[in-house]
């Protein structure tokens, strides 16, 4: 990597790590250090994905006019503003507006850093350069929750407060490292993406390819991401049995899964078809919920019950990590010459939609009807699998093996150079 990378690796690790520092202890900050209940501390949560819901749309734009790295830099001034706010804010209307602030500064950030990490990369490294970017989001995940958790006190603001100034603090800290780095210049928008927002837009929902991605995008994200702390967490509880403790180790597994596998699988993904790794990714989580179906069926005893719960989400985990390398590529591949801040911004706001819709769904038929819930997003993951290899079908050569097409090019290239050798012999 060169120094431009890492120091992106380093904002990608850093802003995962404020991530993970503060947002599993919002709602108890909220509703209870702050003791403005538990509605507003739910209206809380709720404005994080609304923020990022308004704000993401316009984001693609900003930086294809003005580059990622001048929007990174006002995204996180904007977090570390509205993380300082909320730990000084004691009343609703300050906590909501702060935490509006923080969450379109943190919404910001992805498509951003995908960005820089698009221009600072080539087609032979952005698998890599993705899976690395996945890695750290995920270690700064959980170490940002483990030390977090360990300086809150629900008996003293002051330790929130603190909590907060510190994230604040980080946020500024990756906003001057992160303005030394020298993205090279992105590439004018080719003739084939139009100059505007709105015209962006339509060329970018006139993209066949691109809105079957995001369809698929949506699914992946609503049956995986969109249940790990609501739906499967309540059917864990309620249907499975499973201590809260079981839980915080099951959420331990899935990253560690991450953390193990995800330089293992690399090799294996880069030499495969994205659109196979995809439908293969489906079969797996559909296996894992088909084992979350065996821990809760009371059939077994509660250890074989926990043991199949967190091997629920280490298959989720292993699933994650295939796809790491594979999605966030292929959305570079997709977007017309300089459009790329365009297409990550939009693949990031069917994120969020998924995200905000997930929890709204699965919680509640997880409570109420946990068989119907298993069955339910089974079905969603084997259908993974067919969007995948329907997708597969569109997509060209060069986009979905992009190993395979380099390797023809070089054997082309190769051969051609043999000829003109033995051209050059005969004529000689």
């Amino acid at each position: 990597m060169g120094a431009a990378m890492r120091r992106i690796h380093v904002g990608n690790a850093l802003s995962a790590f404020g991530l993970g520092f503060t947002v599993p202890y919002l709602y108890v900050y909220v509703a209870r250090v702050r003791d403005l209940g538990a509605v507003t501390a739910g209206l809380v949560l709720a404005v994080f994905a609304v923020a990022a819901l308004v704000v993401l749309p316009f984001a693609g734009r900003a930086i294809v006019r003005r580059g990622p790295l001048p929007v990174l830099l006002a995204a996180l001034v904007c977090a570390a503003a509205g993380s300082l706010s909320l730990g000084l804010s004691g009343g609703t209307v300050s906590v909501l507006l702060s935490a509006a602030l923080l969450g379109a500064g943190q919404a910001v950030m992805q498509p951003a850093l995908a960005t820089m990490i698009v221009d600072c990369s080539v087609t032979e490294t952005r698998s890599r350069a993705f899976a690395m970017q996945f890695f750290l989001q995920n270690l700064g995940l959980g170490v940002g929750g483990l030390i977090g958790g360990h300086l809150v006190d629900t008996s003293r603001a002051a330790s929130f407060t603190l909590l907060f100034a510190i994230e604040a603090a980080i946020f500024l800290a990756l906003a001057v490292i992160m303005s030394t780095v020298r993205v090279p210049h992105a590439p004018e928008i080719g003739s084939d993406a139009p100059q505007g927002g709105r015209s962006s837009w339509r060329q970018l929902l006139g993209n066949r390819v691109m809105v079957q991605l995001c369809v698929l995008g949506f699914v992946l994200f609503f049956a995986c991401y969109g249940q790990f702390e609501s739906g499967l967490s309540a059917y864990g509880v309620e249907a499975a049995g499973i201590s809260t403790s079981a839980l915080g180790t099951a959420l331990a597994a899935n990253t560690l899964m991450i953390v193990v596998a995800q330089f293992a699988v690399l090799k294996f993904v880069e030499r495969r078809r994205r659109s196979r790794v995809i439908a293969a990714v489906g079969l797996i989580w559909a296996l894992a919920w088909a084992v979350a179906g065996f821990a809760g069926l009371g059939q077994s005893s509660q250890t074989m019950a926990t043991a199949a719960f967190v091997s629920t989400y280490a298959l989720f985990g292993l699933g994650e990590a295939m796809l790491s390398p594979t999605l966030a590529p292929l959305v570079a591949d997709l977007a017309p010459t300089g459009m790329a801040g365009q297409y990550n911004s939009a693949f990031a706001l069917v994120k969020q939609l998924a995200l905000a819709v997930g929890p709204a769904v699965g919680g509640p038929l997880a409570a109420s009807l946990p068989g119907p819930y298993v069955v339910t997003f089974l079905l969603f993951s084997l259908g993974i699998t067919v969007l995948a290899v329907r997708l597969g079908r569109r997509l060209t050569e060069a986009q979905n093996q992009p190993s395979s097409a380099r390797s023809r090019v070089v054997a082309q290239s190769a051969s051609g150079a043999q000829d003109l050798a033995e051209v050059g012999a005969s004529g000689a």
